[in-house]
C-alpha cells in the first residue's frame, strides 16, 4: 500500500504535472502548426507567382519556391523573436500586391534585365525587414496602430481589387500579358480546362465553411482544384505532361543544392544593381514595411481578444523584421502575421508561440519530401483561391458610411485610396493614404473645440473668501472678466475657431484670462493670433492674462518660453500667473480698487466691530463677545494650526490674510481657500469641537481675534440673546458663502 501511495503521490507531483503540461503544449503546437501550414503554404505559393508573374512563365518555379521558403523562414524565425503566442507569420497578400507592382514597373521600364530583378526584390525585402526592426526598436509599434481606419481599409480594399484583377485572367487560362478588360473580351484566349478548375476551386472555397469547419477552406478548395485537374486529364491526356504544360506551376528546384544555387545566383546579381537608383526603392520598401506591420498588429489585436492576452507591439515588429530579413537572405517572400492561418492554429490546439515555428518545420518537410508534387498544382486553382481572398479583402462594410453625412468623407477617403491603387499604383495609393491620414487628423482637430470652458468673473471667483460687500461688487462688475479654459492643440487649424469665439467678447471685457493648463501644443500661427487679441485689448484698455502656462510638455515644448521668445513678454497689459486662481485674485483686486471705495484698512488692524460677522452688533453684545476674545499675531508663513489638531476655536482676521491648505506627498500642498481681512475661519472646529481638517498658514503678517467654544459657552449661559445673535450671523455668513459656491458650480457645469 505504501508503494502504491508513493506511486500515486509521484504521479501528482509538481514535476510530473509540469511534464504533462509540456507534453500537452508540444502536441497542441505540432497539430496547430501542421494545420496552419496547410492554409499558409498554398497561399504563399500563389503570392510568389503573383510577384514573379510579370517576369514570365520561366520564373514560375522560382516564384513557387520563394513562397515556400518564405513560409519556412518566417515560421522558424519570427515566433522565437516576436513571441506572440499562437501567431502564424507567412507570406501575405499585401506583400504580393506591393512587390508585384514593383516588379511590373521595373519590367515596363526595361532598364534592368529580367534575371536581375529578383535581386531587387530581395533588396526591397531586406530594407523592409530592417525598417521594421528599427521601428520596433524605437517604439513605433504603437504609432502604426493609429493610422486611420479609412486609410487602411482603402489600401487593403485596393490590394483586394488588384489581386482580383490580376488573377481573373489566369483563372480564364490566359497566359499572354494583356489588361484585365482585354482579358474579359478576348474569348479566343480563354481555356475551358482552366475555367472549369478555377470555378470548382472558387465554389469549394466559398462553400467549404458550410460543409466543415475542421478543415481549412483553402485546403478543401485546392484539393478540389487538383482533383478537377486530374479528372479533366481523362478527356485531355496532354494535361499529364509536365514539359510545356501551361496549366500547372511546373517543376521547382527542391533539393538543398538547388536551393543553395538559387541563393548564390541571386546574390551574384547584386553586383548588377544600380545603387545610384536606390532612392527609387524608398517608397516600395516603406510601403511594404508599413503594410506588413499593420497586417501583423491587426492580427495580434484580434488574437488578444480571443485569448485574453496582450501582445508586445514593438517586440513583435522586431521579430517580424528579423523573419523578413531571414526570408530575404534565402530568396523567400516577405510576410506578416496572417489572420486565416492564425485562427486555424488557435482552433487546432496551439498553446505557445512555438506553434508558429512548426509551421516553418512542416513547410520545410513539404519542400524536401513533396517538392516534386507541388509542380502539379494548377495555376487556375491558385488563381481561384486568390480571387476569393481578394474579394474578401474588399471592405464591403464601407458602403454603410454613405448612410450618414458625418461619415461620407470617410467613404471618400476609402474610395480615393482604392482608385489610386487600381488606377495608378500601390505606391501612389500609399502617398494618397498618407495625405488623407493628415487630412483626417486635421479634420478631427478642427472639429474638436479648443475651448473647454468659458465663464465670466461674476460666476467664477478666486479661492479668496471676501467680505459680503466685496462679493456684491464682484457679482456686479465681475462680468468684465472673461475666463477661457483652453485645451488641445493651438495651431493653424484651430486659431480661426478661437478668434471667432473671442471676437465679440474682446471689446466688452476689461480682463481676458486664457488658462493654458490643458494645452498640449502651440505653433507660430496661434501665437500670432494671440498677439492680435492682445493688440485689440490694449486699444480698449484691457489686459490679457495667461494662467497655468505649461513649462514642459511631452513633446519637450516649453510654452511659456515659446510665448516670450515670440514677443509676448509681461507688461502692463499682459500678465502671467502660475494658476487660474492667482489670475482671478489679481482681476478681483483690480475691480475692487476701481469700484469698491474703502479706507486703507489693510494697512491697519480692524477693531472687533469692523469684523464682518459683528457688523451692527448691539454695543452690549459686542462688549460681551470682546471680553472673551484673545488676540494673537503670526509672522508671514507661520502655521496658525495644523491638520489633525484638536481645537474648538474660531478665528477672526483683524489684519492680513490666511491660506487654508492641504499638505500633499513630497512636501507640497494644495490651497483650498484663502480668507481676507475682516473674515473668519475655523468655524467647523468651533461648531463640532473636533480636529482641524486642513492647515492654516499666515499669508503675510497676520493679527487674529480668537474665540474658543468653551469661553463662548460660559457667556451664552448668562446671555442667551448674545449667543443666539452670534449663531444667526454665523449661519447667515456661511449661507452666503454657499450661495456663491452654488453659482460657481453652476457656471462650471454650464461653461
Amino acid at each position: 500500500m505504501t508503494k502504491n501511495a508513493e506511486v500515486s503521490g509521484a504521479s501528482n507531483s509538481p514535476v510530473q504535472s509540469f511534464k504533462n503540461q509540456v507534453s500537452s503544449n508540444w502536441v497542441g503546437d505540432i497539430m496547430g502548426g501542421a494545420a496552419s501550414m496547410l492554409v499558409a503554404l498554398p497561399s504563399a505559393i500563389a503570392f510568389g507567382l503573383i510577384i514573379f508573374a510579370p517576369l514570365g512563365k520561366e520564373f514560375s518555379g522560382q516564384a513557387a519556391l520563394g513562397g515556400i521558403i518564405g513560409t519556412v523562414m518566417l515560421g522558424l524565425i519570427t515566433p522565437l523573436a516576436g513571441g506572440t503566442k499562437k501567431l502564424v507569420t507567412a507570406p501575405c497578400a499585401p506583400a504580393a500586391a506591393v512587390l508585384s507592382v514593383f516588379v511590373a514597373e521595373m519590367v515596363t521600364a526595361g532598364s534592368v534585365p529580367k534575371e536581375v530583378i529578383p535581386a531587387y526584390i530581395t533588396l526591397v525585402a531586406l530594407l523592409s525587414g530592417g525598417f521594421q526592426i528599427l521601428v520596433g526598436y524605437l517604439g513605433g509599434g504603437k504609432i502604426i496602430k493609429y493610422i486611420p481606419y479609412p486609410v487602411v481599409a482603402g489600401y487593403l480594399s485596393g490590394v483586394g481589387v488588384l489581386i482580383f484583377s490580376a488573377q481573373l485572367p489566369k483563372m480564364l487560362g490566359i497566359t499572354e500579358k494583356i489588361s484585365f478588360w482585354s482579358a474579359l473580351v478576348s474569348f479566343n484566349l480563354w481555356q475551358w480546362q482552366a475555367i472549369v478548375i478555377g470555378v470548382v476551386t472558387i465554389i469549394m472555397m466559398v462553400s467549404a465553411p458550410k460543409i466543415t469547419t475542421r478543415i481549412p477552406g483553402s485546403i478543401i478548395a485546392l484539393t478540389s482544384g487538383v482533383a478537377a485537374y486530374f479528372t479533366l486529364s481523362f478527356f485531355d491526356p496532354s494535361l499529364l505532361q509536365m514539359e510545356g504544360n501551361k496549366f500547372i506551376i511546373g517543376a521547382i528546384s527542391a533539393s538543398i543544392s538547388d536551393l543553395t544555387s538559387t541563393v548564390t545566383t541571386n546574390f551574384a546579381h547584386f553586383g548588377s544593381i544600380d545603387f545610384s537608383q536606390i532612392s527609387n526603392l524608398v517608397i516600395p520598401f516603406l510601403t511594404l514595411s508599413i503594410l506588413l506591420s499593420i497586417d501583423t498588429l491587426k492580427t495580434c489585436v484580434v488574437l488578444d481578444a480571443l485569448t485574453y492576452s496582450r501582445h508586445n507591439s514593438n517586440k513583435e515588429l522586431i521579430g517580424q523584421g528579423l523573419g523578413n530579413l531571414g526570408s530575404a537572405l534565402v530568396c523567400g517572400i516577405p510576410g506578416a502575421g496572417t489572420m486565416g492561418a492564425t485562427l486555424v492554429n488557435l482552433n487546432s490546439g496551439a498553446k505557445t508561440q512555438y506553434s508558429g515555428m512548426f509551421v516553418g518545420v512542416t513547410a520545410l518537410l513539404v519542400l524536401l519530401l513533396f517538392g516534386n508534387l507541388v509542380a502539379w498544382i494548377p495555376t487556375s486553382a491558385l488563381a481561384g483561391i486568390l480571387i476569393v481572398v481578394g474579394i474578401r479583402m474588399i471592405d464591403k462594410k464601407s458602403f454603410a458610411l454613405l448612410k450618414s453625412k458625418l461619415t461620407i468623407i470617410d467613404f471618400l477617403v476609402i474610395l480615393a485610396v482604392i482608385v489610386a491603387a487600381v488606377g495608378t499604383s500601390l505606391i501612389t495609393a500609399a502617398g494618397v493614404g498618407i495625405a488623407f491620414a493628415i487630412i483626417l487628423f486635421l479634420r478631427e482637430q478642427i472639429r474638436s473645440s479648443v475651448i473647454r470652458r468659458k465663464m465670466t468673473g461674476d460666476k467664477k471667483f478666486s479661492k479668496k473668501i471676501r467680505l459680503q460687500e466685496e462679493m456684491d461688487v464682484l457679482t456686479e462688475h465681475g462680468n468684465k472678466t472673461l475666463i477661457i479654459e483652453l485645451q488641445g492643440q493651438l495651431f493653424f487649424g484651430t486659431t480661426d475657431q478661437l478668434l471667432n469665439e473671442l471676437e465679440s467678447s474682446i471689446s466688452n471685457n476689461k480682463f481676458l484670462i486664457l488658462d493654458m493648463k490643458r494645452v498640449v501644443s502651440l505653433d507660430f500661427t496661434a501665437v500670432n493670433m494671440l498677439k492680435q487679441i492682445l493688440a485689440r485689448l490694449k486699444n480698449n484698455g484691457g489686459t490679457l492674462i495667461f494662467s497655468s502656462v505649461p513649462l514642459s510638455l511631452p513633446t519637450g515644448q516649453n510654452i511659456k518660453d515659446y510665448l516670450r521668445d515670440l514677443g509676448l513678454t509681461e507688461a502692463d497689459n499682459l500678465k502671467f500667473f502660475d494658476s487660474q486662481d492667482d489670475a482671478l485674485e489679481f482681476t478681483e483686486n483690480a475691480l475692487l480698487r476701481e469700484f469698491y471705495v474703502e479706507s486703507d484698512s489693510e494697512s491697519r488692524s480692524l477693531p472687533v466691530e469692523d469684523i464682518e460677522l459683528f457688523y451692527d452688533f448691539p454695543v452690549d453684545a459686542l462688549k460681551t463677545i470682546s471680553s472673551v476674545l484673545k488676540t494673537k499675531i503670526f509672522q508671514s508663513g507661520e502655521k496658525i494650526f495644523s491638520i489633525g489638531d484638536k481645537s474648538d476655536e474660531i478665528l477672526f482676521i483683524a489684519k492680513g490674510s490666511v491660506k487654508i491648505t492641504l499638505p500633499l506627498l513630497g512636501g507640497t500642498y494644495h490651497t483650498l481657500v484663502s480668507f481676507a481681512q475682516g473674515n473668519f475661519f475655523g468655524d467647523m472646529s468651533f461648531l463640532d469641537e473636533g480636529v482641524r481638517s486642513a492647515d492654516a498658514i499666515a499669508d503675510g503678517d497676520v493679527e487674529l481675534y480668537i474665540l474658543s467654544r468653551s469661553a463662548f459657552d460660559v457667556i451664552s449661559k448668562s446671555n442667551s440673546a448674545v449667543a443666539g445673535l452670534f449663531f444667526e450671523r454665523l449661519a447667515l455668513t456661511i449661507a452666503n458663502r454657499l450661495r456663491h459656491s452654488n453659482v460657481e458650480v453652476k457656471a462650471l457645469q454650464e461653461g
